[in-house]
C-alpha cells in the first residue's frame, strides 16, 4: 500500500456493535488513498481506496443510496 503507517479508526456511528469498518484518512493527503479494514480482522486486508472513491461512497452512504440494513 504504501510505507506510512494508517491511524486507523472506526465511526462513532458503529456503536461497538463489532460490525463495523475502520478508516484511515491520514493517508489521503499525501497519498491520495483511503485504505478500509474489517474491524474484526484488523490484520486481515485492507482495501486502498482512491481519495475520491472514498468520498463517493461516504456520499452515498448519508445519501441513503445503498438502502437500510
Amino acid at each position: 500500500m504504501t510505507t506510512a503507517s494508517p491511524r486507523w479508526f472506526a465511526s462513532s456511528y458503529s456503536g461497538n456493535g463489532g460490525q463495523c469498518i475502520e478508516v484511515a484518512v491520514n493517508l489521503s493527503a499525501a497519498h491520495g488513498i483511503v485504505p478500509v479494514r474489517d474491524s474484526k480482522r484488523p490484520d486481515g486486508p485492507a482495501l486502498a481506496l482512491t481519495a475520491r472513491a472514498f468520498a463517493d461512497f461516504v456520499g452515498g452512504v448519508k445519501g441513503g443510496r445503498f438502502g437500510a440494513v
